[in-house]
């Protein structure tokens, strides 16, 4: 089979596909014929060595994909072969092949196309454990979303305005913007060219936002807190800026604000039960049409590299998926 293979940690150009032999479950394992993976922001990291999970050499990224059960090993019950399913590996994805963890793989539910499928879950998984559990957003309050066009920032816009918040979207391009617009944002700041703070300040009456949800970090993190309300909730989600800003703690003790961490990965497996109820919610509003994933652009395995690069370089709007053609 085929795969994308990481075998020296560096940039995507250092990646390269290969045929590998095909793979063989273990007890309570399955392996799952790929049909599209997800490219997300930790996969530029793990390449790179800088992410939490450090897999030995060669692997290959991809952490969200979604497949056909090609085999099962002994002692998995709830799947079989031919079952459409959807995967987080924490990497293997980038590959016509993958073995999983049968605790690792969920059914898809019926007429979820794969390619969305691969596409949602990281995402809005993310925005929803970001706003409902660790914000606890409620009706009524300011969502601020900073690189709002990006999949997990398209997500929270759209869960915001689910739970019943006022969402302004942040982005550094018109085009970003206009595809926010789209996706339900309320109110639009370009914080390339207008002052984050000051924007903010305005859309809000001097009072500020509620809540912050921020996957970019880098040169927006302060400006973005010293507009947050009083007794606002601060989401570290990420730094896809790649520099991870350093706070003024002062900042908290003035706004009485809390700054809270956001770790879908670790939640998932240390508070199972409720990141499935999560999950379960989050594909009846996916079948219901009332999330609609945005997935720019389909790249094949060979070209790997290519998205990997766009997304480095934040030239995606939305999501990019790798496809098998399997």
């Amino acid at each position: 089979m085929k795969a994308v293979l990481c075998k020296q940690h560096g940039l995507p150009e250092t990646l390269v596909v290969e045929e590998v032999v095909g793979l063989v479950p273990g007890p309570r394992q399955v392996v799952i014929g790929v049909k599209a993976c997800g490219v997300n922001f930790p996969d530029t990291l793990i390449i790179q060595n800088l992410y939490q999970f450090k897999p030995a050499l060669p692997f290959s990224p991809g952490g969200e994909l979604a497949g056909v059960v090609k085999a099962v090993g002994e002692g998995v019950k709830h799947l079989q072969v031919g079952q459409p399913v959807l995967a987080f590996t924490g990497w293997g994805g980038f590959a016509e092949e993958v073995l999983a963890d049968s605790k690792q793989v969920i059914p898809l539910p019926p007429g979820v196309d794969f390619t969305i499928a691969a596409a949602f879950m990281m995402t809005y998984g993310t925005s929803f454990h970001a706003l409902k559990d660790r914000a606890q957003m409620q009706p009524g309050e300011t969502l601020l979303v900073l690189g709002a066009a990006g999949g997990v920032g398209l997500a929270a816009i759209e869960l915001g305005k689910k739970m019943g918040a006022r969402v302004i979207a942040a982005a550094s391009t018109a085009e970003k913007l206009a595809v926010c617009r789209e996706h339900g944002a309320d109110e639009l700041i370009n914080y390339e060219t207008e002052d984050l703070r000051e924007r903010v300040k305005v859309l809000t009456d001097g009072k500020g936002a509620d809540v912050i949800y921020d996957p970019v970090g880098g040169k927006y993190a302060e400006p973005a807190l010293r507009s947050i309300a009083w007794k606002g909730r601060y989401l570290v989600v990420g730094f896809a800026a790649g520099e991870i800003p350093k706070i003024p703690l002062n900042l908290a003790l003035l706004k009485g604000c809390a700054i809270m961490g956001v770790f879908w990965g670790d939640f998932a497996v240390r508070e199972t039960q409720l990141n499935m109820a999560n999950g379960m919610q989050l594909f009846q509003w996916l079948m219901q049409g009332e999330l609609k994933p945005h997935v720019s652009q389909t790249y094949p395995l060979e070209k790997a590299a290519e998205a990997l690069r766009a997304l480095m370089e934040r030239r995606v709007t939305g999501k990019v998926v790798l496809v098998t053609g399997n």
